[in-house]
């Protein structure tokens, strides 16, 4: 487990970015015990912070934030991909430095595009990618949604962290209780995705890439399990819950493949954004 977060203030009016980032990076001490890392670029007003869990590369190789080989592309990145292997393989001419999955996504992205290497991906992710040429920033989330990533903004920045309490050390972030979201969770005992207890934050949902630019078009896109997904995993499941242990070559396990192979090869989804400075505090309610 490790954590992220960050924020793009255009405006730069945070007072001490480089203080806030830490702040908000150190408060999310407890997911990653092993390493912490901040990078602020004072040109464009992106912060990106990370606390490391070290599992795959204990060397300093794996320490985050990370660039890509050719410097374009910045990760913060919270998860595994289990077929980085794989994935490595197939990009035999990239000059590794390190055995890290997070930089074999960042080849990954940089080989093949941001959608194209998310859709390759297998496992539980939640990450932001700066991209330093086009100036965009991409928040993606897993399939089924297991590491969690909220966004919210302030008037003036996009904000992001894994956990809600990481986003009250940003300055300006009002903390205000949505009360929507207070009768949701009086409802259903637990408040519902895109939804959160503070208003102008939000759950980025499961599967989709949030990517806000400059410009006053900004993007959602994603995938979406498809009905080749959903069939797999009735499958598997045809009388309600199974045993957790199934043989090799079980129902369930052969589901659980197709499953896998389904979500690689569903169609993205998109929907429209833009940076906090024009964006519409209505926007994220239709998400």
């Amino acid at each position: 487990m490790c954590g992220i977060a960050g924020f793009w203030d255009r405006r730069r009016q945070s007072g001490d970015p480089r203080a806030a980032l830490e702040r908000m990076t150190k408060s999310l001490a407890h997911r990653g015990p092993d390493d912490q890392g901040c990078w602020f670029d004072p040109d464009t007003g992106v912060g990106l912070g990370h606390r490391r869990l070290s599992i795959l590369d204990l060397s300093p190789e794996g320490h985050q934030p990370m660039f890509s080989a050719s410097g374009r592309f910045a990760i913060v990145f919270n998860g595994e991909v289990y077929n980085y292997r794989q994935i490595r393989q197939e990009l035999k001419t990239i000059p590794w430095r390190g055995h890290s999955d997070t930089e074999v996504m960042l080849a990954a992205i940089e080989q093949w595009g941001l959608v194209p290497a998310v859709k390759r991906f297998v496992g539980m992710f939640a990450f932001a990618l700066w991209d330093r040429e086009q100036r965009t920033l991409s928040l993606v989330r897993d399939r089924v949604g297991i590491k969690p990533l909220y966004y919210g903004w302030t008037a003036s920045a996009v904000l992001f962290a894994s956990e809600l309490k990481a986003l009250r050390y940003y300055p300006g972030f009002q903390p205000e209780i949505n009360r929507d979201s207070v009768a949701l969770f009086l409802r259903h005992n637990y408040i519902p995705a895109p939804h959160s207890i503070y208003r102008n934050v939000y759950k980025l949902m499961p599967g989709t890439i949030a990517t806000f630019r400059e410009s006053e078009a900004g993007q959602f896109s994603g995938w979406r399990p498809g009905r080749r997904y959903r069939r797999a995993v009735r499958a598997g499941h045809p009388g309600g819950h199974r045993q957790a242990h199934q043989p090799a070559g079980s129902t369930t396990t052969r589901s659980i493949r197709s499953a896998t192979t389904a979500c690689r090869r569903t169609t993205p989804r998109a929907m429209t954004a833009a940076h906090p400075s024009r964006m519409p505090r209505t926007f994220a309610a239709s998400c």
